[in-house]
């Protein structure tokens, strides 16, 4: 069985992306936000960025050829932005602590 026909995987790659689209779609309204609303709003990204290290683990720990060309995919594409994916989770872990800084400002 192929990475991607596990309904566990499929189902977390949905739920993922959709958590995701939605978080982005209401940080839009991120400088509206009060400051419990800001802490909230980082908080819910935190938390989907650890999803998405621990999805992406999966792949990268898995010997099915699916899953290494997807990782593969991925590094190809920060590549041509000249990152590795740990550069990408380090910029955004970087931004989310610039914003938590910014809070009370």
């Amino acid at each position: 069985m192929g990475i991607f026909d596990s309904e566990l995987v499929q189902n977390e790659a949905k739920k993922l992306f959709e958590d995701y689209q939605s978080l982005m779609q209401l940080g839009n309204g991120y400088g509206k936000f009060d400051r419990d609303g800001k802490i909230l709003f980082i908080e819910q990204m935190e938390a989907i960025m650890d999803r998405y290290k621990i999805f992406m683990k999966r792949f990268e720990l898995s010997e099915d050829f699916q899953a290494q060309m997807t990782v593969e995919q991925l590094k190809t594409q920060l590549g041509q932005f000249g990152i590795t994916p740990q550069q990408m989770f380090d910029q955004m872990n970087r931004t989310l602590e610039r914003m938590k800084a910014e809070i009370d400002r």
